[in-house]
């Protein structure tokens, strides 16, 4: 079997949504994130893109129902020993499979949360969900549940995030050769996700960012890829993954020599992200940690070229984004606690001048003051 962690871990984490279950007064959850899937169970697919969900009863037992295509990859990866197959057919409605499975577990009746919130439930599919369990028992929303238990990591997922920041600063490493003029995004992206790759990791659950000239502006990537000029900037964010845990990284890199305009905004987002480590601590929330971010932005008169939301936290995560909740936003009542693995990001766009500045790391939380999980310094990089 291909686990990333011991059968206790497991067991402990299974331990933990039964505590939270009881305390819900929950008889079931049914599970449809991937996330919490392989967080339970160690269970590792892209196959949620299909109608797939993981019953957990409050006394520990699962079964996970999926497709045939998932059966040896359930087996082979997870600790889940029985599974249920909906068979693809014309006119196949999984959640009535889903439905019947339910009435095998004795839950008639009973009380049973439900993840929504979640790209591994689409609203087609939770449209029929909803009409199997019209009538079933006691139905809430549970959205959020495993989200909250994967919030604070363990031990050993602390050495993956640790592995995975590595090869962030590995991914970066092998950029900076080939940011220069005349020189290629495409050949950029492959030498980062190469040396992911060669450094024993995995796919980013979502494409890395990349952008020069005016495009460097943008905080999504888009299809197509330039060579770099004389006198640019390029915006990159990417992530080290491994074992699926994100640690993201953001830098906007100036080509030639800076316009005062980027020495402006570089200033403003290395001071900001100065007072968003100040406010990552234990007693303040991530809505502080926004705080901090947005009256360093608004001092620096910078507000209009701000985001509303400056990081958010990382983990096991799977397409279509590495991005995790909670989120640093404001009024985010969500305390800071030890063990959280946090990506701050500083994303400055001027377009009245065409200028962008980006500065972002992932941070350990820790009793005091967060530790950058990076190697590499907060100066702006000058190619």
């Amino acid at each position: 079997m291909a686990l990333h962690f011991d059968r206790a871990e497991f067991d402990a984490r299974r331990d933990r949504l039964m505590t939270v279950m009881s305390e819900k007064k929950l008889d079931a959850i049914l599970l449809f994130a991937q996330e919490s899937m392989y967080w339970l169970t160690g269970y590792d697919t892209f196959g949620f893109c299909f109608f797939q969900c993981l019953v957990v009863k409050s006394d520990g037992t699962m079964v996970l129902l999926t497709r045939s295509a998932d059966l040896r990859q359930a087996k082979h990866t997870s600790t889940i020993d029985n599974i249920t197959l909906w068979t693809d057919r014309d006119s196949a409605n999984p959640a009535l499979d889903l439905r019947n499975l339910l009435n095998d577990l004795d839950l008639l009746g009973a009380r049973i949360g439900v993840e929504y919130d979640t790209h591994g439930l689409t609203a087609w599919n939770g449209r029929r969900l909803d009409e199997q369990l019209l009538s079933f028992g006691e139905v809430s929303d549970a959205s959020g549940i495993v989200g909250r238990l994967r919030l604070i990591k363990s031990p050993a997922e602390i050495e993956k995030a640790r592995r995975a920041a590595e090869l962030a600063d590995d991914a970066l490493d092998a950029a900076l050769p080939l940011i220069k003029p005349g020189g290629d995004e495409g050949e950029i992206l492959a030498a980062m996700q190469g040396a992911v790759f060669r450094g024993g990791g995995d796919y980013p659950a979502n494409p890395y960012i990349i952008g020069s000239g005016s495009d460097a502006l943008l905080c999504r990537t888009k299809a197509g890829r330039r060579q770099l000029s004389e006198n640019d900037q390029l915006t990159l964010e990417w992530a080290g993954v491994f074992h699926n845990y994100h640690a993201a990284m953001m830098r906007t890199v100036v080509i030639g020599e800076p316009r005062d305009r980027h020495l402006e905004l570089f200033e403003a987002a290395q001071a900001a992200l100065l007072a968003v480590e100040e406010a990552m601590v234990p007693g303040r929330t991530f809505g502080d940690v926004f705080d901090a971010h947005a009256k360093t932005m608004e001092a620096k008169g910078l507000t209009r070229h701000r985001l509303n939301a400056c990081g958010y936290s990382q983990g096991a995560r799977f397409a279509p984004s590495w991005m995790d909740m909670p989120m640093f936003y404001s009024g985010n009542p969500e305390p800071i606690a030890p063990n959280m693995t946090l990506f701050a990001h500083m994303i400055i766009m001027d377009s009245e001048s065409d200028t962008a500045m980006t500065l972002g790391r992932t941070y350990l939380t820790t009793d005091g003051a967060p530790q950058s999980l990076s190697r590499h310094g907060l100066d702006l990089i000058i190619r």
